[in-house]
C-alpha cells in the first residue's frame, strides 16, 4: 500500500528488521538532516504535534562509533570515503522514528476507518428514516385521495339524482306548456264559429233581426273564448320563463356534474400512480404554483347551492303545472256551460274555407319537398364536418409532438408555421361549416314549424268545414273543442 506523503524508497516503508544478541547497532552518521513528513488524517481528526527525527542517537553514540572506527582501521584498512558519500550516509532515521511513524499511520488508519464506519451507520439510519417518512407521506396522500374520491362520488350521486328529477319536471312542464298553447290555438275554431254565427245572424231580414237571448249568449261566448285564450297565453308565458330558469339550473347541474366527472378521472389517475408507473416525471416548481380557487367548505357549498336552487325551481314548476291544470279545468267547464246555454246555429262559407284549405295543402306539399332537400343538405354538411376532424387531429397531434423537442430544438421553423396555419385554417373551416349547419338546422326547424302550423291550419280548416257542413248547419249539437283541449299534447 502506498501512503500519501511518502515514497517507496523511504527507510520506514520497508519491513521492520529484528534485532537480536550479537548484532551490531546501525551506523548513525554524525550529521542528520531533518525531513518534513505530514501523514494523512481524515476530516475531523486533530493533527498531532509535528514529528521530527530524534538527534539524541547521534550524541550518545558518537564516541562508540569513533572507537570502533579506529579498531576497524587497525584490523583492515577501510577504503577512502569521499565527502559526498559521507553526507549521503548521514541521511537516515532511527528505529524509534520508524516505529513512531508506523504507529502514527496505524492510528490514522484506525481513525479513518472509525470515522467512515460512523458515517456509514449514520447514512444508513438517515436513509431508513427518510424512506419511512416518504412511504408514510405517500400512504397518507393515497388515503386523502381515496377520501376525496368518495366525496366526489357522493356529490355526483346527489347531482345525478337531482338532475334526473329536474329533467323529468322540465319534460312535464313543457308538455303542460304545449297543452296550453295548443288549447289556446284550438279555441280559435269555436271563436271563429261564434263570430261567423253572429255575422250570419246579421243577414236576417225584417222582424227576424231581433236582439234575443241567442245573440246575447253568442256575444258572451265570444268574450269568454277571448278571455280564455288570453289567460292561457299569459300562463304559457309564465311557464316559458320558468322553463328558462329550469334550464339555467339544469345547465348548472350539468356543468357541476361534468366537472365532478373530470375531477374523479384525474383523482383516480393520481390514486393509481405508483413509483413504478411509466407516466411519472419531474415537474420542477409545480409545488410553488397554487391554482386552487376553493376550499373543501366552499367546494361542497357550491354543489349544495346548485341542488337547492334546482329544488326551488322544481317546486315552482310543480306549482305552475297545478295552476295550469286547474285553469284548464275551470275554463273548459265555463266554455262548456256557455256552449250548452247558447246552442246556436252556425253557417259557414264552404267555398272560401275550401279554397284556403287547398292553398294550405299546396303549401304543405312544397314545404315537405323543401324539408327533404334541407335534410339532405344537413347530411352533406355533417359528412363534410366529420371529414375535417381527422386532418385537424393530425395537425394538432403533430404540434403536440413537436412541443416535446428538447432545448434549442424547439425551433419556430417553417413546419411550425405551416402546422399552426393548418390548424387555424381547418378550425375556421369547421366553424364555418358548423355555423352553416346550425343555420340549416334552424331553417329545418322553421320548416318543421311551418309544416306543423300548416297541418294545424289544415286541421282547423277541416274542422271548420266539418262544423260548417254538419254542425253549424245542424245548429251545433255538441262542443267540438272539449276533447281537443283535454287531450292536446
Amino acid at each position: 500500500m502506498e501512503f500519501l506523503g511518502t515514497t517507496q524508497t523511504a527507510s520506514y516503508c520497508g519491513p521492520k528488521k529484528a534485532r537480536g544478541i550479537g548484532m551490531l547497532p546501525p551506523v548513525v552518521p554524525a550529521r542528520v538532516t531533518q525531513e518534513c513528513y505530514q501523514p494523512y488524517y481524515p476530516p475531523g481528526c486533530p493533527y498531532p504535534n509535528s514529528w521530527r527525527p530524534s538527534l539524541s542517537y547521534k550524541v550518545s553514540n558518537t564516541q562508540t562509533c569513533l572507537n570502533k572506527e579506529a579498531t576497524c582501521r587497525s584490523a583492515l584498512r577501510p577504503p577512502s570515503i569521499l565527502p559526498g558519500d559521507r553526507s549521503a550516509l548521514f541521511c537516515r532515521y532511527s528505529p524509534h522514528d520508524w516505529d513512531q511513524s508506523n504507529q502514527l499511520q496505524i492510528r490514522a488508519a484506525e481513525a479513518s476507518r472509525l470515522w467512515a464506519s460512523r458515517l456509514m451507520g449514520d447514512s444508513m439510519r438517515l436513509m431508513q428514516d427518510k424512506d419511512q417518512l416518504t412511504r408514510q407521506m405517500q400512504e397518507g396522500t393515497c388515503r386523502n385521495l381515496g377520501q376525496r374520491l368518495s366525496d366526489i362520488g357522493f356529490w355526483k350521486s346527489e347531482l345525478s339524482y337531482e338532475l334526473e328529477r329536474l329533467l323529468n319536471e322540465n319534460h312535464s312542464l313543457d308538455a303542460v306548456k304545449r297543452q296550453l298553447e295548443c288549447a289556446a290555438e284550438e279555441l280559435n275554431c269555436p271563436l271563429q264559429a261564434a263570430l261567423e254565427c253572429l255575422y250570419q245572424r246579421e243577414k236576417r231580414i225584417g222582424i227576424d233581426l231581433v236582439h234575443d237571448n241567442v245573440e246575447k249568449n253568442l256575444i258572451g261566448e265570444v268574450d269568454l273564448l277571448k278571455c280564455c285564450q288570453e289567460r292561457m297565453r299569459k300562463l304559457a308565458q309564465r311557464i316559458d320563463i320558468q322553463m328558462r330558469d329550469n334550464r339555467d339550473a339544469q345547465h348548472a347541474l350539468e356543468r357541476d356534474l361534468e366537472d365532478k366527472n373530470s375531477a374523479e378521472f384525474i383523482e383516480e389517475k393520481c390514486l393509481n400512480l405508483r413509483n413504478t408507473s411509466n407516466c411519472i416525471s419531474f415537474f420542477h416548481g409545480v409545488e410553488k404554483i397554487d391554482g386552487t380557487i376553493s376550499v373543501p367548505e366552499t367546494w361542497a357549498k357550491f354543489s349544495n347551492d346548485n341542488i337547492r336552487h334546482s329544488q326551488n325551481m322544481r317546486a315552482n314548476s310543480i306549482q305552475l303545472r297545478e295552476e295550469a291544470q286547474n285553469l284548464l279545468d275551470v275554463l273548459l267547464d265555463q266554455m262548456w256551460k256557455q256552449f250548452t246555454n247558447t246552442n246556436l246555429a252556425f253557417s259557414a262559407r264552404i267555398a272560401e274555407v275550401t279554397d284556403v284549405k287547398n292553398k294550405l295543402q299546396v303549401e304543405l306539399a312544397k314545404t315537405l319537398q323543401e324539408i327533404f332537400q334541407t335534410e339532405n343538405t344537413i347530411m352533406l354538411l355533417e359528412r363534410s364536418i366529420l371529414a375535417k376532424e381527422s386532418p385537424l387531429k393530425v395537425a394538432q397531434t403533430r404540434l403536440e409532438c413537436r412541443t416535446r423537442r428538447p432545448c434549442v430544438e424547439l425551433c419556430r421553423d417553417m413546419p411550425q408555421f405551416k402546422l399552426v396555419n393548418e390548424v387555424f385554417t381547418i378550425d375556421d373551416t369547421l366553424q364555418t361549416l358548423k355555423l352553416r349547419l346550425r343555420e340549416t338546422q334552424d331553417t329545418l326547424q322553421l320548416l318543421f314549424m311551418t309544416k306543423c302550423q300548416l297541418e294545424h291550419e289544415l286541421a282547423v280548416k277541416a274542422n271548420t268545414l266539418h262544423i260548417d257542413k254538419e254542425k253549424c248547419m245542424g245548429m251545433r249539437k255538441t262542443f267540438p273543442s272539449t276533447r281537443c283541449l283535454r287531450i292536446c299534447p
